[in-house]
């Protein structure tokens, strides 16, 4: 879930998160938490104060935000996630809980990641739905069916990774995330108990955010494609360069869907947002529950807060 911390005001202060190894990351406006279940029962916490990118001015700026949420996402959950996995499979040398994040080390798997992203979801649908070339079929068409295969290819990985029993422990810690995220912001105690009504899914949710690229990258490849046809290695370019302000307007949108979640239009534009949710948010247990709350409590704690008094402090938003 991307965390809306950008506004200056402490009465707009958004919780977000991630769901990670056996746990789950909450970010708050200056500090994140890591809980993750420990293989003995236990749940083993780590939270640190952000700084730099992670809070500087450029998360203030419409448009150049949702870049910086867009690497936050990746530049986070990666560390979060390598935390999560020393602690669940309890690497010999590590004390729990004093883990470190040894960001750099991950830069080589980002690039690899954004490579595969680039090659499977921008340079594959291009290269797809250019073989129609050959039947002589209009532009229009061509444009359009590539981003019907990017929309395809996105949800059907996310289906397939789904069927992965251990993945689909990671949607249930997403869904417990959502779930006590939703309890905060309606002013409810965090306890399992009063979690457990809220549903799973979250307008915010990261994967929400994702769809939203997606389409509003059909949107803007299709005009562009449409007015400059220069062959697919320019396609191909431009898909990456568009991809700053592709992030950019697809944040505000979401930032629109947070604020105005309450309004009919609004809402039904949100619609897909939620229904994709269903893949990637299982229900938790009432143990993942806890540990979503405890990863909460402890980004709170290092905030130097109370759930009272941060709720008194900065509003609980509905």
């Amino acid at each position: 879930m991307a965390a809306d911390n950008s506004a200056a005001s402490p009465a707009n202060v958004y919780y977000g998160g991630q769901a990670v190894i056996e746990g789950v990351m909450i970010r708050g406006p200056e500090h994140m938490a890591v809980a993750v279940r420990h293989p003995k029962g236990h749940i083993v916490t780590h939270s640190e104060k952000l700084g730099g990118i992670y809070t500087g001015r450029l998360r203030r700026l419409p448009l150049i935000r949702g870049v910086v949420v867009l690497w936050e996402t990746m530049a986070l959950g990666m560390r979060a996630l390598n935390y999560s996995s020393r602690i669940a499979f309890e690497e010999e040398g590590d004390e729990e809980g004093q883990a470190e994040f040894p960001e750099k080390v991950f830069f080589g798997t980002m690039a690899l990641a954004l490579l595969f992203v680039v090659g499977i979801f921008f340079a594959g649908p291009i290269l797809l739905a250019n073989l129609l070339e050959a039947f002589d079929v209009h532009r229009f068409w061509i444009v359009l069916v590539e981003g019907i295969l990017r929309l395809v290819l996105f949800v059907g990985y996310i289906w397939l990774i789904g069927l992965v029993p251990d993945i689909r422990r990671v949607f249930q810690y997403h869904g417990a995330e959502h779930m006590t995220i939703h309890a905060y912001e309606a002013n409810r105690p965090l306890t399992v108990a009063q979690v457990r009504p809220y549903p799973k899914e979250h307008t915010r949710c990261g994967t929400s955010f994702l769809l939203v690229v997606v389409f509003v990258a059909l949107i803007t490849f299709f005009v562009f494609d449409l007015a400059v046809d220069k062959g697919v290695l320019v396609r191909t370019a431009s898909r990456i360069v568009f991809m700053p302000l592709v992030a950019g307007i697809s944040y505000e949108i979401l930032r629109i869907g947070a604020r105005w979640g309450g309004n009919a239009f609004v809402h039904a534009m949100f619609i897909p947002n939620i229904a994709l949710q269903a893949l990637t948010t299982k229900v938790p247990d009432d143990s993942q529950i806890e540990v979503a709350i405890a990863s909460f409590e402890a980004t709170l704690a290092a905030a130097g807060l109370t759930r009272v008094h941060a709720q008194q402090e900065a509003g609980a938003v509905s």
